[in-house]
């Protein structure tokens, strides 16, 4: 299975498992900058060389051998699975993508038709009930993790910890785990513990979001969208994910961690 989602820069200064929807396009381009003295010109996920990643096959061996003899410091970010996956449905399911398409060419249409999801058009720019179409969805996605239909999960909308155990079963292990909701924070642990070809001023760059503007702004506060059926469908998805990255189940209001992450009960729980 190797190392998929992992990129690694040019000198193996770091190596980052990418959880989508989780400051990832922020993360690649730091660790470019690092490298290179400037941004990607572009998506970082589209960047093709200047960054190892696992789904190039040239960077495959030297990804594998840096992770299973732990030669560099290895990390990753997670995000509260609340604002999670509404990032997801407004920037996935509501949001024209990068190449003027829906994501998924006919996952959109599939939703509409079964689900009686609404994404405010043909263009995404029809009002349209947020709450109820987010509520549609979400048990959608739960179908797709737990009966794998109508198609398999999404990786932007499946569990943290199923993306951050495939490092670890496959003999990696991480050096840290930060929030995003304290992004500078755990970025600057990461900084403070590698030699960089470039310093990084985290107060001085841009935030790479990508997804931005892509679907529709969010109308309402984030505990609106979840009542208690919808609670119940967050649970059944991202039980570990509350449980292991110390997030606040019972309040999706607080979207802040209660504590910190145990990296030793991680590596134990996500390793097998």
């Amino acid at each position: 299975m190797g190392f998929p989602g992992t990129w690694m820069t040019e000198s193996e200064s770091v190596v980052y498992r990418v959880v989508p929807k989780c400051a990832c396009s922020t993360i690649g381009q730091i660790m470019y900058y690092s490298d290179h003295g400037e941004f990607f010109d572009g998506d970082i996920h589209d960047a093709t060389a200047g960054l190892h990643k696992w789904s190039i096959e040239a960077s495959q061996p030297k990804i594998e051998r840096n992770v299973k003899t732990h030669k560099s410091y290895a990390f990753t970010c997670v995000r509260n699975p609340y604002t999670r996956i509404l990032s997801s449905f407004f920037d996935k399911i509501c949001g024209i993508q990068r190449n003027g398409k829906r994501y998924r060419g006919n996952l959109v249409p599939l939703l509409i038709q079964k689900y009686g999801v609404e994404v405010g058009g043909e263009d995404g720019k029809h009002e349209f009930d947020h709450i109820a179409s987010f509520r549609r969805f979400l048990l959608f996605a739960r179908d797709t993790i737990r009966w794998r239909r109508p198609m398999e999960p999404d990786i932007h909308w499946s569990a943290m910890t199923g993306h951050i155990s495939t490092f670890i079963v496959n003999g990696g292990r991480y050096n840290h785990i930060f929030f995003t909701e304290r992004f500078n924070a755990g970025m600057q642990v990461v900084l403070d513990s590698i030699e960089a070809r470039h310093p990084v001023d985290l107060a001085a760059i841009p935030r790479f979001n990508e997804s931005e503007g892509h679907g529709p702004k969010r109308l309402h506060p984030v505990e609106d969208y979840f009542d208690d059926l919808s609670m119940h469908l967050v649970y059944e998805i991202y039980k570990r994910d509350f449980q292991l990255f110390r997030y606040d189940f019972e309040n999706p209001a607080n979207k802040m961690p209660l504590g910190e992450v145990d990296l030793d009960e991680v590596h134990a729980k996500l390793g097998d």
